[in-house]
């Protein structure tokens, strides 16, 4: 009995579980998980908004006010400064949505809307167009075009070749942080699942026989298993990272639109 045998089949089968499945016209097996999210960013904003006190009341808004403390202070006037007060609405959406979305995708059986690329895209744009829209309104549309370059580059060739890179440098942050994001929580969801995969080829046998011939399996299960355990605790921490990781880059980013050259 060679449990690796199976193995080809169920990654494949893994495989086409996170690809997700057409439900109807445009919705897909994730669209559900999507509602889901955005109802539960409501409901922890509402909830925090009628429990926030000066002293913690329980554990649940103890959570939230420390995720909001970290992304108003950490994120927000950590690099905006003074000017971060008029993003940290956008600043807090995008981390609770994206922390949320990366949480709920590990449980077993559900799906993570960061684990596809249609919703890390779209989540890069809403992030462009935030910091195009502020960098237009702060400086103008004229002098945020020619903001790309800095100020005083000559002879002019150099300053349009400069310009040209920096322009492409602003397009290719749809591509790296859509892509980081849906890069990071894909595999690490591939990788959970294979785990779980091989956990279960190995125990399975010993424990519907649970004879001498399959002892050696279900000892290289509990292994699996115990790695499996190890990495998901793992894929917590990566969860926070990534929507940290996200939501700093979306502050950098406002700061470059911003700033004078």
């Amino acid at each position: 009995m060679n449990p690796f045998e199976d193995l080809p089949r169920e990654i494949t089968h893994l495989l086409s579980t996170l690809a997700g499945q057409e439900l109807w016209g445009p919705f897909t097996t994730y669209t559900p998980f999507i509602i889901l999210i955005l109802a539960l960013v409501v409901l922890v904003v509402f909830v925090a908004r009628k429990q926030l006190s000066l002293v913690p009341r329980n554990r649940f808004v103890g959570v939230i006010e420390f995720f909001v403390d970290f992304t108003k202070n950490e994120i927000g006037y950590g690099v905006l400064g003074p000017a971060a007060k008029k993003h940290i609405p956008f600043l807090l959406s995008i981390f609770i949505f994206i922390l949320i979305s990366n949480l709920i995708g590990i449980i077993p059986g559900s799906k993570a809307a960061t684990g596809t690329m249609g919703t890390t895209v779209a989540l890069t744009i809403i992030s462009f167009v935030y910091f195009t829209f502020y960098g237009i309104k702060h400086h103008g549309l004229g002098r945020y075009i020619l903001s790309f370059a800095p100020h005083g580059v000559k002879p002019v060739p150099l300053a349009a070749f400069v310009w040209l890179l920096e322009f492409a440098s602003m397009l290719l942050r749809l591509l790296t942080l859509s892509v980081r994001l849906f890069a990071n929580m894909f595999a690490g969801h591939i990788l959970l699942g294979t785990l779980a995969i091989l956990t279960t080829l190995f125990i399975t046998p010993f424990i519907q026989t649970f004879s001498a011939d399959v002892l050696g399996l279900g000892g290289v299960g509990v292994l699996w298993l115990i790695l499996l355990a190890v990495l998901y605790a793992m894929e917590l921490f990566v969860a926070v990272i990534q929507a940290f990781i996200f939501t700093l880059l979306s502050s950098v980013y406002v700061m470059l639109a911003t700033m004078e050259h």
